[in-house]
């Protein structure tokens, strides 16, 4: 288990390096010149030149991405162009409201799709099961953006039940933080709902039939019983990596709802900094992404030795 764990974290590196090439590459190529956003459209030729040779906009594109890659190895993502804040400072400040939204969807997520399946799989091959198969492809196929404006509008315009923009630190209060977020992540969570849920009901259906499940009903051993000890349980190692890749894509999902309920979080940073051609910042923000989804999928996989003892890794 430590020489593959060792191997895997070992292997993020060139994941990282790929990633970082990606990343300048396109933010780089993009048309616009942050010396100009900041300056502003009376600015001269010459106070933009100087303000680009301040930013080292000045230098060729290989130099500014090997000095970036060289600061990188040192723990270093550069200055923000727009705040002249160390970018690790500038993401710190904002991985509070994403994480508070990330955790709460996830919980409803959990809460919603685990009861909903094992009982959609206990009340099988009733009218239930069409049903289930029908409100899940729903759930997963809704637009997130499209689910959010439905909701501003409907419980927060319509009938002003939840607020609709803004962020309360849970430090304020745990209500507070609970109100103020609890639109934002059921629109996230309403999407993994149904993948998740589809996914464990299916696994379940598998093993219900299982020799090992009819002979622990052949020794008397309650439906419930059996459904949760011996099928639940080994449904859970295919459900578990699509937790995973949930959990690692709410990073993704959060971009476009923290800009619609303006929530301060990592999604809004780097919206805003792509407004503003921040450069650093925007590739700080998204190797910090990429550095969450590749650990997660690395916990997902040392996870399954725990779930199934037969699974080694040595």
């Amino acid at each position: 288990m430590l020489q593959y764990t060792v191997r895997r974290l070992v292997s993020i590196i060139p994941v990282m390096l790929i990633v970082s090439v990606i990343v300048f590459l396109i933010v780089h190529l993009t048309p616009g010149n942050p010396a100009y956003l900041i300056l502003g459209e009376d600015s001269s030729p010459e106070a933009i030149e100087q303000l680009e040779a301040q930013l080292g906009l000045d230098k060729p594109m290989v130099m500014q991405f090997f000095d970036w890659i060289k600061n990188i190895f040192t723990g270093d993502l550069g200055q923000s162009i727009y705040s002249s804040e160390p970018v690790t400072q500038v993401i710190m400040e904002r991985v509070g409201p994403t994480f508070s939204l990330m955790m709460m969807s996830m919980a409803l997520t959990l809460l919603i799709a685990i009861p909903t399946a094992i009982f959609v799989v206990w009340r099988r091959n009733t009218v239930l099961d069409p049903l289930f198969t029908s409100a899940s492809l729903v759930g997963a196929s809704i637009p997130e953006f499209w689910f959010a404006m439905l909701l501003v509008l409907g419980l927060g315009v319509a009938i002003p039940i939840f607020p609709v923009a803004g962020y309360v630190p849970i430090a304020e209060g745990f209500f507070t933080w609970f109100y103020h977020l609890i639109l934002p992540a059921f629109v996230l969570a309403a999407v993994e709902i149904g993948l998740i849920a589809r996914m464990l009901r299916d696994g379940m259906l598998e093993a219900v039939n299982q020799d090992y499940t009819k002979t622990a009903r052949a020794k008397g051993v309650k439906e419930s019983i059996v459904l949760m000890k011996h099928v639940f349980s080994n449904a859970l190692i295919p459900t578990t990596t699509v937790i995973g890749v949930t959990v690692a894509g709410l990073l993704g999902g959060t971009v476009i709802i923290e800009t619609i309920f303006t929530i301060p979080g990592i999604g809004q940073l780097l919206i805003d900094s792509i407004h503003r051609r921040d450069y650093p910042v925007i590739q700080g923000v998204v190797l910090f992404i990429a550095a969450i989804y590749v650990v997660i999928n690395l916990l997902v996989d040392l996870l399954y030795a725990f779930l199934d003892p037969r699974i080694r890794y040595d």
